[in-house]
């Protein structure tokens, strides 16, 4: 079990969001969150785990259609552990270039 350290990674910007959270040691994933200056746009955010040995590994875990979502927490309903060769992938189109912040809460 990761060691409990509680790290938050913080993005902003108002382009495409193709944020990529690579800790490069065994990590735990608590949360994702993000809140936009006004309702999303069209277009689905994901995250996704892409392990870097083989993409036999890499999955989609949470997809949501950001089309009137100002805020959203995605919790798994258990810290979600990763090794060394995973990392975390969210990504949106943000086609409406809504100012955004991101929160990928994990631990180590």
């Amino acid at each position: 079990m990761p060691k409990l350290t509680n790290i938050i990674d913080k993005s902003t910007a108002a382009v495409a969001i193709n944020k990529t959270l690579k800790p490069g040691k065994p990590f735990a994933l608590k949360e994702v969150r993000i809140h936009l200056s006004g309702a999303g746009g069209a277009g689905n955010l994901t995250i996704t785990v892409s392990n870097s040995r083989s993409s036999a590994y890499n999955h989609v875990l949470k997809t949501q259609d950001m089309t009137s979502v100002t805020d959203l927490v995605w919790q798994p309903d258990n810290p979600m552990e990763f090794n060394e060769y995973d990392s975390i992938v969210v990504a949106w189109a943000n086609a409406s270039t809504r100012t955004y912040g991101l929160d990928i809460v994990y631990d180590v």
